[in-house]
Parts: structure tokens; sequence; C-alpha cells
């Protein structure tokens, strides 16, 4: 049986990029909180529970980024000019959080503390903003012409694009609220509930807008989503992002159950979210003007690339894993892990 080289690579990206947002959201998702959590104590806590994994996070970024320009070529062209001011601002943010992440530790005056900290929560949610809009753009549609980009500069700014930057803002502060649910105990543990109730209504009021208004961005995506008998087949994404829903405000409300139920139940909203993007765009990497065969690379060039991928990211995965399962378990407030 043949192997469908294009839409292996579509899967592995779409893997990686997936598999960014789970690892990396609670990590951007703890900045987003910090606001919450003005206590030193309680920051160094939140530090300490992702400070042996969170560099690791982002090499799934790397890879999606990486894979798209060698397997995708023609849609990196035509996405990096249509959103460089997000890509720059995203760049710039991770690059402030990270060394705010290592100075703080060093900050020996009150002030100093203030600005790596808010370097910290400035970095994180501006990241996450980004990342939002930058789907957004891609979702409202990229003009195109001929093989290039032929918008405007300031094509990505639109409500739309920000009312995804802002639900990403929100699912991620969701997933950091639910991390240290798993992670911490006590009086931090409670807030971290608090927080995790809150967020998950900011998030599940995100999805409901960003549902509501992505139907009427392009005609396909109505005739996916609304059109009759179309909507039998994608109603269950719905369905399911209500059951779950359901599930996890019960679950952070009586506080019953298992610690990691609530972020399991979150992962499955953002797992949803992730399959009706993919119901609304396939088979197009760039709506509604390229689609994935149009954008591909050479099979040759695929071929020599998915070796190495099928290689490495299994080698990935084990060491983040080993990680993970190492530094497992709740953190003391004053010896660390337990």
């Amino acid at each position: 049986m043949a192997i469908d080289l294009t839409l292996a690579w579509a899967l592995l990206l779409a893997f990686a990029v997936f598999t960014y947002v789970v690892l990396d959201g609670f990590d951007l998702g703890l900045g987003i909180l910090y606001p919450f959590f003005p206590k030193k104590q309680d920051r160094d806590l939140m530090m300490n529970s992702v400070a042996p994994v969170w560099d690791g996070n982002e090499t799934w970024l790397v890879l999606g980024g990486g894979g798209l320009f060698a397997a995708f070529p023609l849609a990196y062209a035509i996405i990096l000019p249509a959103t460089y001011p997000l890509i720059i601002a995203m760049l710039l943010a991770l690059i402030f959080r990270g060394v705010a992440f290592e100075f703080r530790w060093r900050a020996g005056r009150p002030f100093s503390a203030w600005v790596w900290d808010g370097a910290f929560i400035g970095g994180s949610t501006l990241a996450a903003l980004c990342q939002g809009m930058i789907l957004g753009t891609l979702l409202q549609g990229i003009e195109v012409e001929g093989r290039a980009y032929a918008g405007g500069w300031w094509d990505w700014l639109t409500p739309f694009t920000l009312l995804c930057g802002v639900s990403v803002v929100a699912g991620y502060a969701l997933l950091g609220a639910c991390w240290l649910n798993i992670k911490t105990e006590g009086a931090i543990q409670i807030r971290a509930r608090v927080a995790a109730r809150l967020a998950g209504l900011a998030t599940v009021a995100g999805i409901v807008g960003v549902s509501a208004a992505t139907p009427f961005l392009e005609t396909a995506y109505f005739e996916r989503w609304l059109a009759w008998p179309g909507i039998l087949e994608v109603a269950i994404v719905p369905v399911l992002v209500a059951a779950l829903t359901l599930w996890l405000a019960r679950a952070l409300s009586s506080g019953k159950g298992p610690d990691w139920l609530p972020m399991l139940l979150a992962l499955g909203l953002f797992l949803l979210c992730f399959a009706g993007l993919g119901v609304s765009m396939w088979p197009y990497v760039i709506p509604p003007a390229v689609t994935l065969q149009d954008a591909a690379a050479p099979e040759s060039s695929q071929m020599f690339m998915f070796v190495g991928a099928v290689v490495l990211v299994p080698i990935i995965l084990a060491y983040t894993a080993y990680a993970y399962w190492v530094f497992r378990g709740k953190l003391d407030p004053d010896e660390g892990y337990h």
C-alpha cells in the first residue's frame, strides 16, 4: 500500500502543533495566571512546577515551523508574509519570557523582581494572543494572487482574529490552572481550581463565539457545518464539546475525583476544537486558495525528510515522556517535589 506523503506530512504537522499546544499551553498559562497569584512563594512554586520541562516544550513549535517550510514551502511562503507582525511579536514574547524565567531567580531588589515578573506575564500573554490571531488569520482566509501573498500589512487585524487570540489566552489559562491543580496542594490548589473555573467559562465562551462566526467567513465553511445533510455528520463535534464542558464544570466544582481529570477534560476540549478546525479547513492549507497538494514539496524531498522524522519524532516523544515521568508528583512548597 503506497503512502500518501502529502497526507502523512499534514498529519505529522498537525500532531506537532497539537502537541505544542498541549505541552506549552499550560506553560504559557502559568504566566497568564501570574497576576492572580501575587505572593512570591506561590509564584516560585508555579515556576518550580515547570522548571524541569518548560524549555523542551517548544521543540514542537520548531518542528511545526520547520516541517511547514520543508514539506509545504508554498504555504510557508504565503503564510509568513501575511502574519509577519504576529510571528515577530510571538517570537520576541517567547524570548522575553524565557529570559525572565531565568533572571527572576536572580532578582535581588523588589523593582528588578517586578520587571522580570512583568516580562514573564507579558511574554506569556502576548505569545498566546499572537498564536490565536495567527490561527484566526488562517481561518478567515489569506488573499493570494498567483503563488504569492497579495494582501496588506494589517489584514491579520480583524475582530475575528482578536476573538481567536483572546480565546487562546483563556484556553491556555485553563490549562495552566489545571496543571497547578495536579502539581500543588493546599491553599494554592484551591485557588487554582477557582482560576480554572473562571478560565473555563471564558474558554467555553470563546469556543462558542469562534464557532458561531466561522461558518460565515467562507461559503465552504457554511456548507460544511450548517448545510443539510452534512450537518448530521459534523454535529458530533459540538455535542461532544457540550458534554465535556458539563463534565469539566462538575469536576472543578465538586473537587472530587483524581486531580488529573480536569486537565484531561480540558485537553479533550482542545482536541475537539482541533478536529473542528480540520473539518473547516480540509483539504486547504490556506483557505480558500491553496490546497495541501498545491503547497506540497516534490515527493522525493518529502520522502527524504519523512525518513528523518520517523526516526526523530519517537526519540523526542521518549525523552519528553521520561522527563515528565521523572518529575511527576506533587510539589512541596519548601523542598520541591515529593
